[in-house]
């Protein structure tokens, strides 16, 4: 009887197991045949792309326009590398060596891919869950560059495979490699090695040496990265990598190799509009919306080191590929940028700062300023000014977005007071403004004692906003300033300065617009940018900006920091930025030895943010947030409001500040986030940041803060 049972279940277990087994085979069969048919698909639409391709198709480009708010188009995008196509005989054969050793070395052994590489990249890819190596052969690369979008999706991986099969059976090798040479990207709008050579030697690729072709060679890889204007001793190390490759392959001689090191790469200055700060930034939010919509997602914290640079690589080498689909696609990119407002803006900061006419070795004026207006119905940018208008040759910095600069006091409002308020605190609470040892001073030992919220902001008198930091912690009132995308916050970010804009690197002007445009709008924030949509070559719309956010603060929380900001113009400091056709709101802001001066504000209507101070950080006599900053702030603010009718700000709840924990979620890619809420002397001072803490600027020192406990602040305005 016992073996009967024991039989019965061997043959029940049997079944099971084959049932299992069967049922995972059909499962495999199904997954292998819906595999099977994807992947025969993607190869019939490589096939179909590659139907009209003639040897004409890489000499081919269109123009991208660029239209303003009202539909008038502002310029085109246009790139250069028609006038510069080399046929194969012309090109140098050391360069394309080079490019052959340092991009694909099996490139005359393959069919289009390299299986080895694909098969290590998929292992890494698999192993961090999404594309961080693409293992792309010459061949892939100019596949993608000339016929797909740039995309990071597997469908779009293995179109690329399949048509670089497809070129390979149609082109020689030479002629590959003549394709790949002549439309490669090496920044700066240059296309193909020729218009490298005359951009930034100024003759043809034929008058080259060794060390110059290697410099050139070096930058496609990440032509953000070694973008010669921007990061000319990166540039320089990468071509000093170029070499070494070249010379362990044994295709330059020992001499040639140090000849090459040792030669002094010297550049053409960069020739471009130095008015057009409206083009570089339109440039820069065009690649990024573009790079979004195909699915790149954009980071600001990250687990270490490692995690960073890795972003970083891949960030840098996507834009790049975007930025060159930008010149060449057939773009219309239509913004919310209003020229009037744009000139209006221009000409009130120019004329504001003509008083200081000293200029750098450079040629470049040494005071300098920025402004960003936001439209506050829409979110978008609708004027940014990068610096002072002047005619010279070099790389043309705009400020506005690509500067880091401490903020002063002009933080106060988006990084101590929401949050505070969000965790239960009201306007009218009292708190004590008295001399703390060993933390901050206000301006000129001037302590008010017992005084409300309202006041302390008001009066920007830096005691309250310390105590309210230790109270919050700056671990969690920094995560506010992440949530908005800050891109220069890190940890060591996480003391007790950062209450008064101490800061290892900074915030740029459109972010501290896009914190303060998130407090009139109740707290929503909506990513700051001036596209508002994009069309293709066909008229098709790619991108389009709703205008949605979601919300960082609590709707009560950001309208009492609004009110006390009012009161701050109508009864503190700021009585002078009181204007008289329209309602503000605005805190100002100044670092240590008046470095750097800010006013940012703003009405029902719009949000403005001024910066003025010096590309190398120095004290500025006269600078202050309420002396040149305010008064391109006002003159701006009051022609822009002229017949738009009064908006007050609407009043806050007396139990506002109950309504929510404060807590705060990691949640930014959907749409809303509930759980988020968490000229002259100057004769006002906003008291700002101390001596003693390093806030001087753009990433070149790290805050001071060791000593707290025994040394004494001095906090100016």
């Amino acid at each position: 009887m016992a073996k009967d049972k024991t039989k019965k279940k061997n043959k029940t277990l049997k079944k099971i197991i084959l049932a299992i087994v069967i049922t995972f085979l059909g499962t495999l069969l199904i997954v292998a045949g819906v595999f099977l048919g994807k992947i025969l698909k993607l190869r019939s639409d490589a096939k179909k792309i590659m139907s009209n391709v003639s040897l004409d198709s890489f000499r081919q480009t269109e123009t991208s326009i660029i239209y303003d708010i009202n539909g008038k188009e502002i310029s085109a995008l246009s790139g250069i590398k028609e006038l510069y196509y080399l046929e194969s005989d012309e090109i140098p054969d050391v360069l394309k060596k080079m490019f052959v050793q340092i991009e694909d070395k099996d490139f005359y052994n393959h069919s289009g891919i390299d299986m080895s590489a694909i098969i290590r990249a998929a292992l890494a890819n698999v192993t961090h869950a999404s594309i961080r190596q693409g293992a792309s052969t010459i061949t892939q690369q100019l596949a993608k560059n000339m016929f797909l979008d740039q995309s990071i999706t597997w469908n779009r991986k293995i179109t690329e495979m399949f048509i670089a099969m497809e070129l390979e059976k149609r082109f020689s090798k030479d002629q590959i490699l003549e394709f790949y040479i002549n439309n490669i990207y090496f920044a700066n709008g240059y296309y193909g090695i020729e218009a490298a050579s005359e951009g930034y030697f100024g003759k043809p690729v034929s008058e080259l040496n060794v060390s110059q072709l290697a410099f050139l060679a070096g930058i496609p890889r990440r032509p953000n990265a070694y973008d010669p204007f921007t990061n000319y001793d990166a540039a320089v190390e990468r071509r000093n990598s170029v070499l070494k490759q070249l010379y362990a392959a044994g295709l330059i001689t020992s001499l040639e190799y140090y000849e090459a090191i040792e030669y002094d790469i010297v550049i053409n200055s960069k020739k471009t509009d130095r008015y057009n700060y409206v083009e570089t930034y339109v440039f820069y939010c065009a690649t990024r919306a573009l790079m979004e919509q195909d699915g790149f997602v954009f980071r600001t914290e990250f687990t270490d080191k490692d995690d960073e640079d890795a972003y970083k690589e891949m960030y840098d080498s996507t834009y790049a590929e975007y930025q060159k689909s930008l010149f060449t696609g057939g773009y219309r990119i239509y913004t919310a940028i209003d020229m009037e407002k744009q000139e209006l803006l221009q000409n009130i900061l120019n004329q504001e700062l003509k008083f200081s006419e000293d200029t750098g070795d450079n040629g470049i004026y040494d005071l300098q300023g920025a402004a960003v207006c936001i439209d506050n119905e829409t979110g978008l940018v609708t004027a940014i000014v990068g610096g002072r208008t002047q005619e010279y040759d070099g790389y043309m910095f705009n400020r506005a977005y690509q500067a880091y600069r401490q903020p002063g006091s002009a933080i106060k409002p988006v990084l101590v007071y929401a949050p505070y308020l969000i965790a239960g605190h009201m306007p009218d609470e009292i708190i004590d403004d008295s001399y703390m040892p060993g933390g901050p001073k206000n301006v000129d030992d001037t302590y008010r004692g017992l005084i409300t919220l309202t006041e302390a902001l008001g009066y920007s008198t830096n005691v309250p906003a310390w105590k309210i930091m230790e109270s919050l912690t700056p671990e969690t009132a920094i995560q506010y300033l992440h949530a908005m995308n800050y891109a220069k916050i890190n940890d060591d970010e996480h003391n007790m300065a950062i209450s008064v804009g101490g800061f290892t690197y900074g915030v740029s002007p459109v972010e501290l617009a896009a914190g303060y445009a998130t407090l009139e709008n109740n707290g929503t924030y909506r990513n700051p940018t001036c596209v508002s949509r994009i069309t293709n070559s066909k008229g098709e719309n790619i991108v389009n900006n709703p205008g949605e956010g979601y919300s960082v603060y609590t709707k009560d929380a950001s309208i009492m920091v609004t009110k006390m900001m009012e009161w701050g113009v109508n009864h503190g400091i700021l009585q002078k930025a009181k204007l008289e056709n329209a309602i503000v709101a605005a805190k100002s802001g100044t670092t240590n030895d008046y470095k750097d001066g800010w006013l940012a504000g703003y009405s029902k209507y719009y949000t403005t943010v001024v910066w003025v101070g010096c590309d190398q950080p120095k004290s500025v006599l006269g600078l202050g947030g309420g002396t040149f900053p305010l008064n391109i702030w006002k003159k701006y603010m009051e022609i822009i409001h002229e017949g738009l009718p009064l908006e007050e700000f609407p009043d806050y709840q007396d139990n506002a500040g109950d309504n929510n924990s404060g807590d705060i979620h990691d949640e930014k890619e959907t749409e809303t986030h509930p759980g988020w809420h968490g000229g002259g002397t100057p004769n006002i001072s906003d008291g700002d940041t101390p001596h003693g803490v390093d806030v001087s600027g753009r990433g070149d020192k790290d805050v001071d803060v060791s000593g707290m406990g025994d040394k004494d602040y001095d906090y100016r305005g």
